[in-house]
């Protein structure tokens, strides 16, 4: 395999790990609401684009970053 190939997935992995302490983070630090629960339970539409629109743009930061 070449080297960019194992950069590329090392990379994939190492952003993918640190958008996901980045949601657990937010989950933390929001006790009173869960974003999972008022997703998927009460079907909260606003709050799942929200959510999506966080994801994207930690995404965004974090490829910038490792770039």
């Amino acid at each position: 395999m070449s080297q960019a190939f194992i950069n590329s997935v090392v990379y994939s992995f190492l952003g993918i790990g640190i958008l996901l302490v980045t949601f657990i983070l937010v989950e933390i630090l929001t006790p009173k609401h869960s974003i999972r629960k008022e997703i998927l339970e009460n079907k909260n539409m606003a709050l799942a684009i929200v959510a999506g629109f966080f994801m994207l743009a930690v995404s965004i930061i974090i490829a910038s970053a490792i770039h």
